[in-house]
């Protein structure tokens, strides 16, 4: 396989397009406000609740700012909401490089833009798992499948993607985004990399733990023979 390799990056990032799909909306509205305060032309691209949140919350400034997921990608989310973000042009949007001609054709071909930041949070696997009297179904269902590619897809794309995966980082965020006329550093877009792999790791330990300690995988469903 070839591979695309990076020689050229900037070392500040300017905040243009965010996409944000978050479980836990703690700071989420006073982030978001912030993020338009420094970029008045700030793009929002969100899915399910976090849209809907985000859509009453900042009503009287995110006119126009505020983008569906759904909307931009052409494909509606799947019933109960199991599929939201697994699609192409997101993950061209995440990926893809500004300085590389072959890149710049695929975004044109699909009409794909480039993400700045992704802001996730994942379905709380480890506190349903704690929780007493939760079976099996419920936490099968709270295992997060586009949470943890966004973010894996944003930590690698560091060099020029900021990943944010945890709501106390958001103050910071705005701290250096004042400080620095709207950009950050590839320094904090290295330390957020490394904070969201260390995440999605020990998320998914967590995961297959509960698998291997399973004890009867059928308890909670009608079995058809």
């Amino acid at each position: 396989m070839a591979f695309n390799r990076v020689e050229r990056i900037d070392e500040s990032l300017s905040l243009r397009r965010v996409l944000i799909s978050v479980y836990d909306k703690t700071g989420l509205e006073d982030f978001v406000r912030g993020l338009i305060r420094i970029n008045p032309e700030l793009e929002i691209y969100s899915t399910g609740g976090s849209y809907e949140y985000l859509k009453k919350v900042i009503s009287d400034i995110g006119k126009g700012k505020l983008i569906s997921v759904a909307d931009y990608t052409g494909q509606p989310e799947m019933q109960g909401g199991l599929v939201k973000t697994l699609d192409f042009k997101i993950y061209l949007g995440i990926l893809s490089e500004p300085y590389n001609q072959a890149h710049d054709q695929d975004r044109e071909r699909v009409g794909a833009i480039l993400f700045d930041m992704v802001c996730v949070n994942l379905y709380p696997f480890a506190l349903v798992l704690a929780k007493t009297g939760a079976d099996a179904e419920e936490l099968r269902q709270n295992i997060d499948i586009g949470g943890p590619c966004m973010l894996r897809a944003s930590a690698k794309a560091y060099l020029r993607v900021a990943s944010v995966c945890d709501p106390h980082d958001y103050p910071e965020l705005i701290r250096e985004l004042d400080a620095s006329f709207g950009k950050l550093s590839l320094s904090t877009r290295k330390n957020l990399a490394a904070k969201t792999f260390k995440l999605v790791s020990g998320y998914d330990t967590a995961v297959a733990l509960w698998f291997a300690q399973l004890a009867d995988p059928c308890a909670a469903y009608k079995v058809e023979k």
